[in-house]
């Protein structure tokens, strides 16, 4: 007769859930959004020949 034991690697380890305020999570998603938005920014500019306050008519 054996007895079979559970092991460490067996043990699953629940995602990082997102939590309220400031937080890792947070920050770490406002950080790619920013940088999303930014190339986004650079392209517009690539591809009208106009910088963003030109494009939206403050200059």
């Amino acid at each position: 007769m054996t007895i079979e034991t559970s092991t460490d690697s067996n043990i699953i380890t629940p995602p990082v859930e997102p939590s309220f305020g400031w937080n890792v999570y947070a920050e770490r998603t406002n950080g790619r959004f920013a940088m999303v938005g930014f190339v986004l920014l650079l392209l517009l500019e690539l591809v009208t020949g106009q910088d963003l306050w030109t494009w939206l008519g403050l200059r």
